[in-house]
């Protein structure tokens, strides 16, 4: 599932507690949170913690993922990683 709003993980974490026949107090519980964390949260409020959007998720048997989409800018090949001491050294030249 692809998510772009907190409005959108906040229904998926709703779905997924009702299709797991959790309450919001049980879900809060293994969380670590008040039962008005998870209400919120399911609302998609937008300034909710990360880490315990991460923590509900795993609650829930779940996991979040992250790729990357095709945005204008700079390719793909142009976010890999590169060897800056190989970049320094052919900045350098040969050892003297």
């Amino acid at each position: 599932m692809q998510v772009r709003t907190a409005k959108e993980i906040g229904t998926f974490i709703r779905d997924q507690r009702r299709r797991q026949q959790l309450d919001q107090a049980t879900l809060a519980s293994r969380i670590g949170v008040n039962r008005r964390w998870v209400m919120e949260v399911e609302r998609g409020k937008p300034r909710a913690e990360i880490d315990l959007v991460l923590k509900a998720l795993e609650a829930l048997g779940l996991s979040l993922s992250v790729d990357r989409t095709n945005l204008p800018g700079p390719s793909a090949d142009a976010l890999d990683i590169v060897d800056i001491d190989a970049i320094v050294r052919k900045a350098k030249g040969p050892a003297t």
